[in-house]
């Protein structure tokens, strides 16, 4: 896909304003929060300071295109353990969760914690994604 955008225009506003691909959210801006957490090329990467520049020719995939009907299984954990309280975080936390299913479907606590450091949640829902991880693990 092609988009025009200025040449130093983040991936995230790029995504937001040009494409209208809102799931995604700004948080902080500096790439500490992680609610801002799509894939490039299957890796998770924080979107705020990511230069739209660095995205070109490469796969992008935001919580829009992660499923079409909310089917993947950590979308569907988080659904069946209510994981979102507020749900602003909700897609970066999904994002950097999903690149952890797919390499170990039945992760330690310890690997959740790990991996998922750094993709905060003002509410404190973290207990909820602890069981949304169980709850894949087990129907996985």
């Amino acid at each position: 896909m092609q988009v025009e955008t200025p040449a130093d225009a983040s991936l995230l506003w790029t995504l937001r304003e040009r494409l209208q691909l809102t799931g995604t959210k700004y948080g902080c801006g500096i790439s500490v929060c992680g609610i801002c957490t799509v894939h490039m090329d299957g890796t998770a990467i924080r979107s705020c300071t990511t230069p739209i520049t660095l995205a070109a020719g490469r796969n992008v995939t935001t919580i829009e295109g992660l499923s079409e009907d909310r089917s993947h299984p950590i979308q569907k954990a988080w659904i069946e353990e209510q994981v979102p309280q507020c749900g602003y975080c909700q897609s970066g936390q999904i994002m950097q969760a999903v690149t952890l299913y797919e390499r170990n479907k039945n992760p330690t606590r310890e690997e959740i914690i790990a991996h998922m450091n750094g993709v905060m949640c003002r509410c404190g829902t973290y207990m909820r994604i602890f069981k949304a991880f169980e709850r894949v693990a087990q129907e996985g």
